[in-house]
């Protein structure tokens, strides 16, 4: 204890002078838009840094299962591509660049992933150097995952879809009533849909999948299947709770879908 005394007494200068200057920093980051800006931007490639070379760690011992996923991922793709002979192109959803398809997919791996809080985010590591921007979809080969909420030059923040502020349109698969994918935040792996009219013939084991209604994920992206359902008060509308596919806990890869028409798309919208 002594000691301590004694050194804080010999660089008592020094260290008056640090705390006046972190305390002059704080005051001058917090004043001026700029210096605030250039801050968070900078706190959120480190940030992302040390997620990244954290991941790689814990991707290393990994490896059998990411191969596992591989695996399932193939077969998931090969079973596509075979109902193309079957189907029009306009009815199945594809991962590939070689049909005149308006999504475009890039791969990313996650850094962070939340999911124990009421608003979880999940960080990967593409960027604005990758054409990732904001209102972006992200899945994985098993069913969806978020949206893009921000990007920096090299990572970006995804809403997940165990976040309070999410909300997705959805179908059921075999009838096409739509409503809203939302979470009440306490099962990772049951999410909820509401906004489904009575009239539609809901079933336990019903598969859920986007509906491409809103321009961020093509029609057919599997999200889960009917888990339980009630009407709500009203008796006008569905509670249902989806299991999803996706196990949100434990995800290392995922795509990020860009719309190539979205900007014509946004722009006849605006002069609606």
């Amino acid at each position: 204890m002594q000691q301590i005394v004694n050194f804080l007494i010999k660089y008592k200068n020094t260290l008056l002078f640090l705390l006046l200057f972190f305390v002059s920093l704080v005051f001058t980051v917090q004043s001026h838009a700029y210096h605030k800006s250039k801050f968070i931007n900078s706190a959120n490639f480190l940030t992302g840094g040390v997620y990244n070379w954290v991941n790689n760690i814990e991707e290393y011992f990994n490896l059998k299962e990411y191969n596992t996923r591989l695996v399932e991922e193939n077969k998931y793709l090969r079973s596509r591509l075979g109902e193309l002979n079957n189907k029009s192109l306009d009815t199945v959803y594809q991962d590939t660049s070689s049909f005149d398809n308006p999504f475009q997919f890039t791969s990313a791996k996650v850094v962070r992933n939340q999911y124990v809080n009421i608003d979880n985010y999940i960080l990967i590591n593409k960027g604005k150097h990758d054409s990732i921007k904001n209102d972006l979809g992200v899945i994985t080969s098993r069913g969806i995952v978020g949206i893009v909420e921000e990007s920096s030059a090299g990572f970006s923040r995804v809403i997940s879809i165990l976040n309070s502020n999410s909300s997705i349109s959805v179908q059921l698969k075999n009838t096409n009533h739509f409503g809203s994918l939302i979470w009440n935040g306490k099962d990772p792996n049951i999410v909820q849909l509401e906004e489904v009219p009575r009239l539609a013939p809901v079933k336990v084991g019903d598969t859920i999948t986007t509906d491409g209604r809103s321009f961020i994920f093509p029609k057919g992206v599997p999200v889960g299947v009917v888990d339980g359902f009630n009407l709500d008060q009203n008796q006008s509308y569905y509670k249902i709770d989806v299991r999803l596919f996706n196990d949100m806990t434990n995800i290392g890869y995922v795509y990020v879908i860009s719309n190539k028409n979205i900007d014509e798309i946004k722009s006849l919208e605006l002069n609606e």
